[in-house]
């Protein structure tokens, strides 16, 4: 199965630090991975055997960093194409030292699709990914039918899925969406949304969210098949 070649971003490069431009340089050789061919090696890109989480869309960074320092035991693998966010990630891995963060910049429907082999991921995390609000726009969200058919297969058996977003409409989409996959199974009680677990930071643009009134809904599924 191949994913469809609709982006589900735009380029906002938006303001970039001196500081960011040159961890882009001088650091990306530490923790980027260049555009893979083929599909990626974890044991070898990580050096151990270990379960094994990817976030699409890290932002800023900071969710991603807070995981990866709360869970030493595990690689994380962040997936975004804002260099600003990248250059601000790759400083703050520096900073504190973190050897189980590895990054690529590149679409992640693509990455997902060609670059990771099939039970590879523990975790598959899209925290706040672009609601492409405006119907003609649906086409260009990534939560689509065949992107979670594809993000399924990922998954390791007892592996979960977990998606947030405060567009109360992509919610109810992506939702619909997962209950539709066979091989994912719902791990809220009521087969509805979750509260946000624990290991889920809160990030600046969910705090600014509810500072405006806006709710949060999370998702979390299983693969169990």
């Amino acid at each position: 199965m191949s994913y469809p070649p609709v982006r589900s971003y735009v380029r906002r490069e938006g303001r970039i630090t001196k500081a960011q431009s040159r961890a882009l340089v001088e650091l990306w050789p530490e923790y980027g991975i260049e555009n893979a061919e083929g599909v990626l090696n974890f044991k070898q890109i990580y050096g151990r055997t270990v379960p094994n989480i990817m976030e699409i869309g890290f932002g800023d960074g900071r969710a991603l960093v807070s995981m990866a320092a709360d869970n030493p035991q595990c690689n994380f693998l962040g997936i975004d194409v804002y260099r600003p966010g990248v250059g601000s990630l790759l400083l703050q891995l520096k900073k504190l030292g973190l050897v189980n963060v590895r990054v690529i910049m590149d679409d992640a429907a693509t990455v997902i699709d060609k670059s990771i082999g099939k039970e590879c991921l523990s975790k598959l995390l899209i925290f706040f990914p672009d609601p492409w609000p405006k119907k003609r726009h649906h086409k260009r969200r990534l939560v689509q039918r065949d992107f979670l058919a594809i993000a399924a297969e990922r998954l390791s058996i007892g592996g979960y899925i977990h998606i947030a977003t405060d567009w109360e409409e992509y919610a109810a989409s992506m939702l619909a969406l997962l209950q539709g996959e066979s091989r994912l199974r719902n791990m809220s009680a009521a087969d509805g949304f979750v509260e946000r677990p624990a290991y889920r930071p809160q990030t600046k643009y969910e705090r600014r969210g509810e500072g405006q009134g806006h709710r949060v809904w999370d998702v979390v599924f299983k693969r169990v098949a």
